[in-house]
């Protein structure tokens, strides 16, 4: 491992629990306005993306933050932002990387993400996409450009999303500074055990994003706040009815509201059980806090086995980057066969 990597790995420290931004359209005064919430909430570390279109105003909120004396300092934070898709080309990351700056008036992200391994031409940012909209992703020459980030001190830390077993380890074989990080779904039903073993081997920290399944955004599905297992298992936990009181409707049922919520408490719980950090998403005041409130207590191993034997089925596949006449044609070419 070479200085640089050996560098980002001592210095890199990155907050178990996240708050992710990704929202549906701009909306930057709520995105400010909840990113404050959530810093007096005892949160810091915080999720962007220049594709969410927030980067903005958790800038304006972070540094809102430092004049109030709410924090110290923009170091009290830990920010991290991806690189998009259009921009996954070696000559536009470091560019890329210089608008998100400026977006968040910072002179460095903690932790800089390729968003997904594929590439597009430059200015394709919203979906629906086409065959013509995809060009071939070329790792190598997009984690160079990744690296030169890091060393111009601009990214702490450098790391990917969304990447099989297959392309982790494609990486791993010629990177200088190699990946801290993969950013990607994990949940109960969709658990990562071989990408779990493999990250942990090569010392790669799995960030995870969908913790609950994403429900109510174009993807998601609630079939993970819907699991009869979780929702036997949060019964036992005797979760409170106020707990749930800004959560998930189901029939206007006081009881439905209880479970909801504590199935919410066990899968993030889970979740931090196996060791990963995870990315939560809620502007609700009262659940931001109940979602930091996952480490004064444990699941029982009979329950943990319980989840264990979840029939397991990716949620977000990713379908608007598979393409008869593009580079992935299949999501087995997507997933190298992993889904």
């Amino acid at each position: 491992m070479s200085d640089g990597a050996g560098a980002q790995g001592a210095a890199f420290a990155m907050p178990r629990v996240g708050m992710g931004t990704a929202v549906q359209g701009p909306r930057p005064e709520p995105i400010r306005r909840a990113v404050l919430k959530a810093i007096e909430a005892g949160y810091r570390h915080f999720d962007t993306a220049a594709h969410y279109e927030t980067e903005a105003p958790i800038g304006e909120a972070a540094a809102e933050a430092v004049r109030s004396g709410a924090i110290a300092s923009r170091g009290d934070l830990f920010i991290t932002s991806k690189l998009w898709c259009s921009d996954a080309q070696r000559d536009r990351v470091l560019p890329a990387l210089r608008q998100t700056l400026r977006n968040l008036q910072m002179e460095y992200v903690d932790l800089y993400l390729v968003h997904w391994p594929v590439s597009m031409k430059p200015g394709r940012y919203k979906a629906p996409f086409t065959a013509d909209d995809f060009v071939p992703f070329d790792m190598r020459a997009v984690w160079e450009a990744m690296e030169e980030c890091h060393r111009l001190g601009l990214a702490k830390a450098i790391g990917v999303c969304n990447f099989s077993c297959k392309k982790l380890n494609t990486l791993l074989s010629f990177a200088t500074i190699p990946p801290v990080v993969n950013q990607v779904e994990v949940n109960p039903v969709w658990q990562q055990r071989k990408l779990r073993e493999l990250c942990r081997e090569k010392g790669v920290q799995i960030c995870a994003y969908s913790p609950l399944g994403a429900s109510g955004t174009h993807w998601g599905s609630d079939s993970v706040m819907a699991s009869a297992v979780l929702r036997d298992i949060a019964e036992s936990k005797g979760k409170t009815v106020a707990q749930a009181r800004h959560l998930y409707m189901y029939n206007h049922n006081p009881r439905d509201y209880r479970v909801v919520s504590a199935a919410t408490d066990v899968c993030l719980r889970w979740v931090y059980e196996q060791g990963d950090c995870l990315i939560v998403k809620s502007f609700d005041e009262a659940r931001m806090r109940e979602n930091l409130d996952i480490v004064g207590w444990e699941l029982t191993e009979e329950e943990r086995q319980r989840i264990a034997g979840i029939p397991q089925r990716k949620i977000n596949r990713a379908l608007r980057f598979v393409s008869d006449h593009g580079p992935y044609k299949s999501l087995d070419d997507l997933w190298d066969g992993e889904i």
